[in-house]
């Protein structure tokens, strides 16, 4: 079974920084793409930014130049993936949701599917 655990959320006031970080743990055989997603409440879950596995990485046009995904890539770490968020705005204000597109060796290594965590909220706000 995989389990995807996300940490690092709470509350900041305007202008300042939060990370966030996410590690996937259990059966998990080989991870495609890791992300962070967020949702505001009354609004629909939206993407914030991804990474492949070639370190290929997409923003969210709201974040771009705010945020930096990465992606550990050391043997010990290789499946955590972390979110450092800058000069926040309290529209940032939402619970952030990390997810995985990977396969568990416990089902079939072959099948590929979205994993999720329980989110974290981040809160923006003097």
């Amino acid at each position: 079974q995989v389990q995807v655990v996300e940490s690092g959320g709470g509350l900041v006031q305007p202008g300042g920084s939060l990370r966030l970080s996410c590690e996937a743990s259990g059966s998990i055989f080989s991870i495609i793409t890791m992300g962070w997603y967020r949702q505001a409440p009354g609004k629909q879950r939206g993407l914030v930014a991804t990474v492949t596995r070639g370190g290929s990485t997409n923003y969210a046009d709201s974040v771009k130049g705010r945020f930096t995904i990465s992606r550990d890539s050391t043997k010990d770490h290789k499946n955590m993936v972390y979110l450092q968020m800058n000069s926040l705005k309290p529209e940032d204000t939402a619970v952030y949701f990390c997810n995985i597109y990977g396969s568990d060796y416990s089902v079939d290594p072959g099948i590929f599917r979205d994993y999720w965590g329980q989110g974290t909220q981040v809160t923006v706000s003097s």
